[in-house]
Order: structure tokens, then sequence, then C-alpha cells
């Protein structure tokens, strides 16, 4: 068998699928970007939150903590922490008690519409452990992240970038889930137990 096979790699063949990395994977998609995330990330249990204005956002938010009973919010990356204390919306901004965190909140490097999923870097102050270790993460992404597939993410990134890309990078689709014991679906086993993005309108 193994000489079969040495001798089927020295003989040079035609491609039988020449065309087939310019082949499209998916039909086009007839909807805006912001339906078929939002259609996509639901249908994978995320939570998904529409916002017009910063306002909107903290509106949203203190709606959440207050809903869930919420207190230990942590915000790690500059821009979320000057959003959140120009409106004296209350989170912790340091490492101080991590451990008791219950809501973690970052940004995204892009949304992919595709399949519902959020495509993450430790590029940001946020880095890993804010996006794994709390029980709720919640990312707030603008509409000009969406993007199709993750192609066109990773090319978003690598225009941020350039060379210096990011030494990790990870494309969470859903919370964090397991069915490894007796097949039963267990959400949050390895991670975020529930996740939301907050999409904010900058497009217009």
């Amino acid at each position: 068998m193994l000489k079969n096979i040495r001798q089927a790699l020295l003989e040079k063949r035609d491609n039988p699928q020449p065309d087939f990395v310019d082949s499209p994977l998916y039909q086009e998609e007839e909807e805006s970007l912001d339906v078929t995330f939002a259609r996509e990330f639901t249908a994978v249990s995320g939570k998904f939150i529409y916002c017009d204005s910063e306002i909107s956002i903290i509106e949203n938010l203190i709606a959440l903590v207050e809903d869930l009973k919420l207190t230990k919010v942590y915000a790690w990356e500059k821009n979320i922490q000057d959003l959140l204390g120009h409106y004296g919306f209350p989170c912790f901004t340091g490492t101080n008690s991590f451990e008791d965190a219950e809501v973690g909140i970052t940004t995204c490097e892009a949304l992919i519409a595709r399949n519902g999923s959020i495509l993450l870097s430790n590029a940001t102050a946020s880095g890993r452990r804010l996006s794994v270790y709390p029980p709720v993460h919640i990312v707030l992404a603008k509409a000009s992240q969406l993007v199709m597939d993750i192609k066109y993410g990773m090319s978003l990134m690598k225009k941020r970038y350039g060379n210096d890309m990011p030494s990790m990078v990870s494309v969470v689709t859903g919370p964090s889930r397991t069915a490894d014991i007796e097949k039963r679906l267990v959400l949050g086993a390895h991670g975020p137990k529930e996740l939301y993005v907050f999409l904010i309108e900058d497009r217009f």
C-alpha cells in the first residue's frame, strides 16, 4: 500500500477541481449583514441587542444588570471605561477581586455574519481573561465591523495591525458549551454561560 501511495505522489496529474478555490462556498445572502448576524447569533444561544446611540448602550446595560442582579462588572479597555464613566455606570477597571467577576465587557475585531460568530484577539487591554472567565460576556461591537465571512474579518485585522498581528485570535460562536457528559448540552462549561452582543450603529 505504501508503495502505491509513493507512486501516486510521484505522478503529476491535473487538478480535478481547478475552480474549487474560487468557487463560492455559500449562496449569497439577500439580507443585510446585521440581520444575518442577529439571526445566526441567536440561533446559537447568543443574545443580540441593537443600540442606535451611546445612551441606548447604557440604558440596555442598566436593564441587563438589574434583570440578572449583577453588580461586579469589569471593563479593562480605555474606550469602554471612558464610555461607562461618562454616564456614571459603575465598573471595575482593575484586577482586584477578579475571581468574583460576574460580567466582562470587551470589544472585538469583527462580527462574522455567516455563522453568527465573534472574532476576538488578545491585542486589547482585555486580553484573554475578560472574555473567558466571567460567566457573562458582553461584546460592544460597531456595525462597521460586520463582515460576511471570516476571511474578511482577517482582512480587517490585517489592515489594522499590518505585520504586527496579535499572538492569539479566536472565533467565538455562542456561549461556551459541551455535550461530553451523557450527550447532554451544558452551557458555561469552559467559559461564559451567557454571551451578549451590543451592536452600535456607526454607519450613518
